[in-house]
This record gives structure tokens, sequence and C-alpha cells, in this order.
């Protein structure tokens, strides 16, 4: 790009994150200055609602990070509520939160009880914390060694269809475990990521469970990557009494840089839902 059209070119650059929170302003300044754009500029500019926030949350305790996610929901459906009265309505924004928890068994409100098979001294004994919670899908497990990410999006951004939402959640971590020559599945009817489907002995490397409210997701998934599968011997895993769990470590034969996973599960999120992911600090929530 030369001098001139650089020149053109840097109002948009410097007020780019003004102009992700101004959508009139916005559509202004991409009208006046598109000619001078450079392609891959001009395509965050029409993008701006598919923008979303990676947030790393590091270690929290499972009841933390709910309530954390419920106020981030709120707000953005309190956004969605007051855009019906404007005439200019203000974009919603988009987050994927990454973490991991302590040890913890969370039962959907679908789930069966009896999927726990250890009593509340065992819990204490074992130091494990159990919630019934608002997601949908029964009994999984939550525990160091493991990514948990909550992509907590305005579904009207991208597309108001739960089942391709969840095809798209399966994609990005099917694609991630490629990078490490990992075959992650599906089974039809069986939401999640399954290694193995076409042997006796399919093994769910990902566990999936979603809740969705005015078309806003929270919740998401579980990746194993080097966790201790014992804990799922206190359960029946997903309410699925026929098939294992397994975890990346297992597959390949040794442990994996689980900041290393969660960078390789992020470029996959973005190229699957094609949308630009934006890391921040944890000062919004």
């Amino acid at each position: 790009m030369n001098r001139r059209a650089f020149l053109k070119t840097l109002p948009v650059l410097l007020y780019y994150p003004y102009l992700l929170e101004h959508p009139t302003t916005l559509e202004n300044f991409y009208q006046l200055h598109c000619k001078a754009l450079p392609f891959s500029i001009k395509q965050k500019l029409k993008m701006a609602n598919r923008l979303i926030y990676v947030i790393d949350w590091g270690q929290i305790p499972f009841k933390e990070a709910w309530e954390k996610q419920k106020k981030l929901l709120d707000s953005i459906v309190a956004i969605k509520l007051q855009n019906r009265k404007q005439q200019k309505p203000q974009p919603t924004p988009n987050y994927l939160i990454l973490c991991e928890h302590p040890h913890t068994y969370t039962l959907g409100k679908s789930g069966n009880p009896e999927h726990l098979l250890i009593d509340e001294a065992t819990l204490k004994k074992e130091n494990i914390a159990f919630y019934p919670i608002d997601r949908g899908g029964d009994i999984t497990y939550h525990g160091p060694g493991q990514i948990v990410a909550y992509p907590i999006l305005d579904l009207e951004n991208f597309k108001t269809d739960l089942h391709w939402f969840l095809r798209n959640i399966e994609e990005a971590i099917i694609q991630c475990l490629a990078h490490y020559g990992i075959h992650g599945d599906r089974i039809a009817g069986l939401t999640g990521v399954w290694v193995r489907t076409h042997s006796a002995n399919p093994e769910k490397i990902a566990a999936i469970g979603i809740r969705c409210s005015r078309w806003v997701s929270m919740h998401g998934l579980a990746l194993n990557v080097n966790t201790d599968l014992k804990y799922f011997s206190y359960i029946v895993p997903c309410g699925i009494k026929d098939k294992g769990v397994t975890s990346m470590a297992k597959e390949l034969g040794h442990e994996v840089p689980i900041e290393e996973v969660k960078q390789h599960l992020i470029k996959s999120f973005e190229r699957v839902f094609n949308a630009q992911l934006c890391t921040l600090q944890d000062s919004l929530t």
C-alpha cells in the first residue's frame, strides 16, 4: 500500500477498537475508507459482530466460573433487549472462556442423579465438588489437566441453530486433535468427540453440554488433555454405560503442554466459526 493509501487507512486502524463498539460510526468509516483498506481489515470491519474475545480464567472453582458465565450471558441479553428500543442497535459481544476446574462433577438438568456412583462422604473424602446445573446433558467430570471452554456467543451473530452450534464445537475439537495426530470423530446421537468410533470400544475424549437463552449460549466443552481418568470411574460419564473415556495423554502415551493445546483450540474455533478471535485480560468479568 502506498503512503497516501496508508494515511487514509490510519484513522480506521487507530479507532478500530472504538468502531467495534459503535456500529453507526463503524458503518460511516467503512463507507468512507473502504477503497483504501487492505482486504483483511475490510473483512474485520464487516465481521465486527463475529469478533470473539478470548479470556483465560486459569484455575477457578466451578461455582465461581458458573456465576461469571451467567453475568456475561445476562449482560449480552440486556444489550439485545435494549436494542429492541433503539433505531441503531449496538453490537453484542461474544466470548470464549478458557479455564480449568478443581475436581468437580456436574449434573445436567435432564441427568439422572443415580449416575453419580459415590455417596456424599466419598465426595468429601476425595475433595470433589458436586453441582446440579442448568445445562443440557447428564453427569460429567471436570478437573486438573482438562481444558474447559465456554463459548458465550450471541448466535444471532453467527447462526440461530443449536444443531449447527454443537456440530461446530465438535469440529473445532476434531481439528485441534488432528494437529496431534489424534483422529477425533462423532457418533450419531451422542454429542461430543470420540476416538476409535469404528471399533468395539469407542472412547469419549471431549464432552459438550450447553445452555441457550435468547440465542446467547453458555457452558460448553471439556477436553481431556492430561486428565486423571480414575475420576470417571465414580460416575456413568454422560449417562452412557457402554462406552469409555480417554484423554490426549492416554492416546499419545505422554502428557501434552496444556497451554499449547489451548492455542490450537483457539485457532480451530476461529476457523470453524469464521470469526476473529482477540485475547483479553480478565478485566470485563
